[in-house]
């Protein structure tokens, strides 16, 4: 096409391989163009530079549907769940056939009794959350009231229900646990003691993590010997605190699983010890203060959420549940998780 010639409406119909009447109707604001090919309209508007592309992209804009989806968090001063709001709201911007608006909560107050409420709350708002919480009675409740109110919940990172009846994306926690206890396998000189933290049992994920790290040593390497896990509550105050606990109690450990939250407690602790980098560590996600961990061999593995992915998937599931309600069905994502070491970051 001759470059001096202003782009016509016949010129993007010719690029987007539709009508001519086709692109009137989507510069109208027509209801009877699906919403595909105002998409495909606008693009090609965009590539030879038609100078209606402002019209064609508030048309497009405008066409959309709109939804609000709604997040409740863990506490904002956790560098994760920053990490996580911040990977929801890119990917609610990349959706391309529905205008998303992301609210975001994040909750000091961890109880059931706090979390059913702000469910509730943030249900009342928003045509679909996602939640990270443990699995209490009071939060099955609140899933069952969103449910006969018809706003899909999706639980996010841990399970909240083992029977499928919540939408749920996140990792296999069972296969992290086994992953973990191989590292421990082969990176320990030889078998010894193995000191655990969790953040709540209620928490699936962690009680999955915990099953399938014990699992893979009864099958593979009994001859290390699993201590008990203490319990952080999601704390890193209370982490490092038991951190401590276990190098004092046991001058001979030969390695620590944090399988829950308060990673960072842990680490000031390894350090503040002067043991750090004698025990094998196996913990999660990757942030500013785990990879430092990694490069000084305070960790020796992290095994993290592909949080892009995880949040594309969640906002694509969400649409889904909610532009098509009669279709049913139970939105089960399994991610596979990323692995680092001090060599591969």
């Amino acid at each position: 096409m001759d470059q001096r010639k202003r782009p016509t409406i016949k010129d993007v119909a010719a690029e987007a391989k539709v009508s001519v009447a086709t692109v009137n109707r989507v510069l109208g604001g027509s209801d009877a163009v699906r919403q595909g090919t105002r998409e495909r309209v606008m693009l090609a508007a965009e590539q030879i530079g038609f100078y209606g592309t402002g019209a064609l992209r508030s048309r497009v804009a405008a066409a959309r549907p709109r939804y609000k989806f709604g997040f409740l968090l863990h506490q904002p001063g956790r560098v994760f769940y920053r990490n996580t709001a911040e990977a929801l709201r890119a990917a609610a911007q990349g959706v391309v056939d529905a205008e998303i608006d992301v609210r975001t909560e994040f909750l000091d107050d961890l109880s059931p009794q706090n979390i059913a409420s702000r469910m509730l709350a943030l249900g009342a708002e928003c045509d679909a959350i996602g939640v990270v919480a443990a699995v209490h009675p009071l939060v099955i409740q609140a899933v069952d009231a969103l449910h006969a109110r018809n706003v899909p919940v999706f639980a996010l990172i841990s399970q909240i229900s083992a029977t499928g009846q919540v939408h749920y994306v996140g990792l296999d926690n069972w296969k992290v646990g086994r992953t973990a206890a191989w590292v421990f396998e082969h990176v320990c000189q030889a078998p010894g003691k193995l000191g655990i933290l969790v953040g709540n049992h209620r928490y699936r994920c962690q009680e999955m993590n915990e099953s399938g790290f014990r699992s893979y040593f009864r099958e593979h390497a009994p001859g290390f010997t699993l201590l008990e896990p203490l319990p952080t509550f999601e704390s890193s105050a209370i982490a490092q605190e038991m951190t401590e606990k276990l190098l004092t109690d046991n001058p001979d450990l030969s390695g620590l699983y944090v399988a829950g939250g308060g990673i960072t407690g842990a680490i000031a602790a390894l350090r503040a010890s002067g043991r750090a980098g004698s025990l094998v560590v196996v913990g999660y996600e990757m942030m500013d203060v785990t990879r430092e961990a990694l490069l000084d061999g305070t960790l020796t593995f992290v095994i993290a959420h592909p949080l892009s992915r995880l949040a594309n998937e969640v906002m694509a599931g969400m649409v889904r549940a909610v532009s098509a309600p009669n279709e049913g069905g139970n939105v089960t994502t399994i991610l596979p998780f990323d692995i680092y070491t001090r060599e591969n970051i």
